[in-house]
């Protein structure tokens, strides 16, 4: 679970398919992307949509550096235009 604006607050996110990284500091990510998909294979949500926005494409590398070395990824690509451009990556996971 990530935290709040002043570290004491836990943050519930919704498990629905898309996790949105704009709200969470670099650090946070590596832990969150790798709970947040166990969580949506549990729920047997198996295509999930990061935005981790466009930017200068750091956190995108990080996102798509970190799918590729999850065994709970099956395969991902850039979002199409409707689902955020290269600002998002869909990926499908293994049930």
């Amino acid at each position: 679970m990530a935290r709040g604006p002043n570290d004491d607050e836990p943050v519930e996110i919704p498990i629905d398919g898309t996790l949105d990284l704009h709200t969470f500091r670099p650090e946070e990510v590596k832990d969150l992307v790798a709970s947040y998909l166990e969580e949506c294979r549990e729920r047997g949500i198996l295509e999930v949509r990061i935005v981790h926005g466009k930017g200068t494409g750091a956190m995108r590398r990080t996102v798509e550096a970190l799918l590729a070395r999850s065994p709970a990824v099956a395969h991902f690509r850039t979002a199409d235009e409707a689902g955020g451009g290269w600002g998002a990556t869909l990926a499908v996971l293994r049930p």
